[in-house]
């Protein structure tokens, strides 16, 4: 499901990154947002590895630690960074990661170097030429820099349900925008900043775009749970949030009660080429 703005619902030149608000919405309920969030396919963890020198790897936008434990199950040593005290605090003492506290853009390496930056889900909340250069700072000579993201791309009846309850209920939202879109227009302006920010930097390989092709199916309790961790619903009064649950509830009933969402997992990624 998205977590963010998507094109036309910032005022032009606002970027994701400039929403501060939005983007620290996400750790109001940390437990219920590892719980219900997707994870990422084993097979960009394996593409981002292979193209790494070894395995020590820094995650930029921890959260909860939902992809660090990913790598980690691969042989990782992971390092997160994370701007909410809220997720860094549950990714620690729930989670075991290694968290520290900062903007990335402003967080110090402190002469650390890593062999992959990785960001999953989260890349369009740093300033994508600062959080490049920072990247650039932090990587040894043949460091991966990948940039990922969950693009949901529902079919034509999931699609028709839910758009239906969000022009129903909140014809002006996010998420009523989210749902008349498909995944891909939504998140080329994502992939595009981040390329652009990756080339700008001149630390850098020529950026690349992997997909990864993924289902997951969900329940009507599990789509229930995970949408008040979207961006389009962590900031909605309790009677207003409850009110879409409700409808969203008979909308999956409709269709059985059950429902699979197609997903893939976009990376935008570079390899860093050289330390100046």
């Amino acid at each position: 499901m998205p977590t963010l703005p998507p094109e036309g619902a910032l005022p032009s030149p606002v970027s994701p990154h400039q929403v501060r608000e939005l983007a620290e919405s996400f750790g109001t309920d940390p437990e219920r947002y590892d719980r219900a969030r997707p994870r990422y396919p084993d097979a960009l963890v394996e593409a981002v590895l292979a193209a790494s020198p070894g395995r020590s790897v820094l995650d930029v936008g921890v959260g909860t630690g939902i992809a660090a434990r990913q790598f980690e199950a691969a042989g990782c040593t992971v390092l997160g960074v994370d701007a909410d005290p809220r997720m860094a605090s549950w990714a620690r003492d729930r989670r075991g990661c290694e968290v520290e506290i900062a903007r990335f853009e402003s967080w110090d390496p402190a002469g650390r170097l890593f062999d992959a930056v990785v960001s999953g889900q989260t890349w369009h909340w740093v300033d994508p030429l600062a959080g490049a250069a920072k990247a650039a700072h932090a990587l040894r000579p043949g460091g991966r820099l990948a940039a990922f993201w969950n693009v949901d791309q529902p079919s034509p009846e999931v699609a028709a349900a839910f758009g239906a309850v969000y022009r129903r209920l909140l014809p002006d939202s996010l998420a009523a925008a989210q749902w008349s879109a498909s995944g891909g227009v939504r998140y080329a302006a994502l992939t595009a900043r981040a390329t652009d920010g990756i080339r700008a930097s001149g630390s850098f390989s020529e950026p690349e775009e992997w997909h990864f092709a993924w289902d997951r199916d969900y329940t009507r309790d599990q789509w229930l749970d995970q949408l008040p961790t979207t961006g389009g619903h962590t900031r909605l009064p309790a009677a207003q949030l409850e009110q879409v649950l409700s409808a969203v509830a008979d909308a999956v009933d409709a269709m059985g009660g059950a429902f699979t969402l197609h997903y893939t997992a976009v990376a935008v990624t570079a390899t860093r080429t050289s330390r100046s």
